[in-house]
């Protein structure tokens, strides 16, 4: 049993990871919960296996971007629950780029699930619980001044970027990038990184070897959806991505 890397109080607590500072002020710990939440925590369920499945799919991720150029905030993996991180003043946006129309952009506008999106749609949503997370507009994000125009331009870039590198890696395994959202925040230095988690908590994954339009479904969805199998189609995910990507390194 691998000991909790944290040596100081509790940072932070979202719905599935926990943040702790360490005896570094440039390291944090973070914790991935097996707690599955969906519709702003309205649904919830505890998924035995599924933190540390998340925490490993991260990690191969993240270190899959690194190689690409694409800066992030992931140090090494501490045990199956545990990820060191650079700690980051986390960006008030979330991004969602989508390549293909899915969820709510399909309840939101005219267009088919499944249609193509070329180019990918960028979506920015104000993170903020209380209010449900709402789109946000140029406008509106102007009036929030939570990011310069030079930001947002960064943020765009960096997303499109994450997004080739993700659709190279996942498409190597069968695997269609639906549409995935992520977290962006400054390091010390004010650097913009890629941050939070990739997972199947935040992508949306269809097995590009099957037809049916609910057995596809690789992700969250099956929770939402009350499909079942969610541990089974996290592990899928995981099995293939581990298959292409070297071992993920351990933080000493």
């Amino acid at each position: 049993m691998t000991l909790s890397p944290a040596t100081g109080p509790l940072l932070y607590e979202g719905k599935a990871k926990r943040v702790y500072a360490t005896d570094r002020d440039d390291v944090v710990a973070v914790e991935y919960k097996d707690d599955a939440t969906a519709f702003n925590a309205l649904k919830k369920a505890r998924l035995l296996g599924k933190g540390a499945m998340n925490c490993r799919i991260s990690a191969l991720l993240f270190e899959h971007l690194e190689g690409l150029g694409v800066p992030t905030h992931y140090l090494g993996l501490h045990g199956d629950h545990w990820m060191m991180v650079r700690p980051v003043k986390v960006v008030p946006v979330e991004v969602v780029v989508r390549n293909l129309a899915a969820g709510s952009l399909c309840s939101q506008m005219p267009i088919a699930a499944g249609t193509p999106l070329a180019p990918p749609l960028i979506d920015l949503y104000y993170k903020d619980d209380a209010l449900g997370d709402p789109l946000l507009s140029e406008a509106r994000l102007e009036r929030l001044g939570v990011v310069t125009t030079d930001q947002l331009q960064a943020i765009r870039t960096l997303a499109l970027r994450v997004n080739e590198g993700l659709r190279g890696l996942f498409g190597q395994v069968g695997l269609q990038l639906v549409d995935f959202k992520i977290e962006l925040g400054f390091t010390a230095a004010a650097e913009l990184v890629l941050a939070d988690e990739i997972s199947p908590d935040t992508c949306r994954l269809w097995d590009l070897g099957v037809s049916d339009a609910q057995e596809r479904i690789l992700d969250k969805d099956r929770f939402r959806q009350d499909l079942g199998g969610v541990v089974e189609a996290y592990g899928e995910v995981l099995k293939r991505v581990q298959g292409v990507c070297p071992e993920p390194r351990v933080y000493r």
